[in-house]
């Protein structure tokens, strides 16, 4: 018994001193939290933070990244515990966030120095605050890709203009092969080409002074709504019935010559073909092929909470992620672009896209503008189906002034 009881101490004392071991080696490190909201950029950020940990001792970051993250942080938001650092697309979540005064004010931040003023600019008008209170990261694009094996069978250039884009359409669709593969099934889908039709036609100012009431849908939209129609004359024939999963499988097998689709899909059709022979080319909206803006929004920005006891640290992790070489990793690992100036995505498939870049000539998504209340996803799908114009732009009004009302 005596010899029992020797044992069992010795090995309490074991593991008291194990437990003490670990908690040594993270004592004295300032420990912030880094929330993201994109699953598919998980992997890209754990080796990044693995990085800063390692050249950085004195601080330790883990990322948190759970399923449904914009509505986890919002309820996280009510309960008052808020992250250190949080990454989230420019949208209207953000935008409510920024106006609730959660997120540090980084105005005279050195953060900002080396950010493309043209997304400083669109987080601006997102929230419609004066103050900068997100540095922009990762930027994506939405437009059109092609397939480049079917454009040069059937002899065809990249389109310009709209008349050209329609008129490329009727030749693959007249050689047999589906034009645009649609993926209707899935609402958000839907909004695709309403993000670059809107910008370009109506312009963005449009929604700022929409939310002034000084301007409605009814006045403004109906050539965006009569393109939206048009272009499903050269789907296929589920356009409702296929998924953005099914989309990027079909188009990375060649099933159709052109997808509309924002450059976030080009790391998800390479899983289904490496060796897909894809082009990217800018939604052409109108008939003046120099008005013609590529629409690029901010995908990833990042914040820091007006309430954590670390805004120095959180700033130095920041900094790190904005490093040339840190940013260029993680946009060669998701296809993205970079909001750092100096830092390009030098990606094949996006090539068509980089003057645009370069020139400034790059426009907001319409989406970032319109508040999640409305459930623009829902009402354009609706509409798609129906195809009724009045009842469609009647309905995005409504549905505006009733998140109005409520404010």
């Amino acid at each position: 018994m005596k010899m029992g009881r020797i044992l069992l101490a010795c090995l309490l004392l074991a593991s008291i001193l194990t437990a003490c071991g670990n908690n040594g080696e993270n004592a004295g490190k300032v420990k912030l939290e880094f929330f993201q909201n994109k699953p598919e950029a998980k992997g890209s950020f754990d080796k990044l933070v693995a990085k800063f940990n390692a050249s950085h001792p004195g601080i330790q970051v883990t990322q948190v990244n759970p399923p449904d993250a914009e509505t986890v942080l919002k309820t996280r938001v009510v309960k008052n515990d808020i992250p250190d650092v949080i990454g989230m697309g420019a949208t209207d979540t953000y935008s409510i966030l920024a106006q609730s005064d959660i997120f540090a004010d980084l105005t005279q931040s050195k953060l900002v120095e080396s950010i493309d003023p043209n997304y400083i600019k669109m987080l601006k008008d997102v929230t419609g605050l004066s103050k900068i209170t997100g540095i922009p990261y990762a930027t994506n694009a939405n437009g059109i890709m092609y397939n480049k094996d079917i454009f040069k069978k059937l002899g065809l250039s990249v389109p310009k203009t709209w008349d050209e884009l329609i008129a490329t359409a009727q030749k693959v669709k007249d050689s047999g092969i589906i034009p645009f593969y649609f993926t209707y099934k899935d609402d958000w889908q839907t909004n695709l080409p309403f993000n670059a039709l809107a910008p370009n036609l109506v312009g963005i100012d449009f929604f700022k002074q929409r939310r002034e009431n000084q301007v409605i849908f009814q006045e403004k939209f109906r050539e965006v709504a009569e393109k939206q129609l048009k272009l499903l004359d050269y789907g296929h024939g589920d356009n409702f019935g296929k998924t953005y999963a099914d989309g990027n499988r079909a188009f990375a097998r060649g099933e159709s010559a052109m997808y509309i689709q924002g450059s976030w899909a080009i790391p998800e059709i390479r899983k289904s073909n490496p060796n897909a022979n894809i082009g990217f080319f800018p939604f052409p909206t109108g008939n003046d092929p120099d008005k013609n803006k590529l629409i690029s929004g901010v995908d990833t920005l990042l914040t820091i909470s007006e309430s954590t006891k670390h805004k120095k640290e959180a700033e130095e992790f920041i900094a790190f992620l904005l490093e040339p070489d840190n940013i260029g990793q993680y946009i060669k690992e998701q296809t993205a672009f970079s909001a750092v100036k100096g830092v390009t995505q030098d990606d094949p498939a996006v090539a068509e896209l980089q003057p645009y870049f370069k020139a400034g000539r790059v426009v907001d998504f319409a989406d970032h503008y319109i508040p999640a209340a409305v459930q623009l996803n829902s009402i354009v799908q609706g509409f798609l189906q129906n195809r009724n114009i009045d009842a469609y732009l009647k309905t995005l009004d409504t549905e505006w002034d009733k998140v109005q009302s409520r404010k």
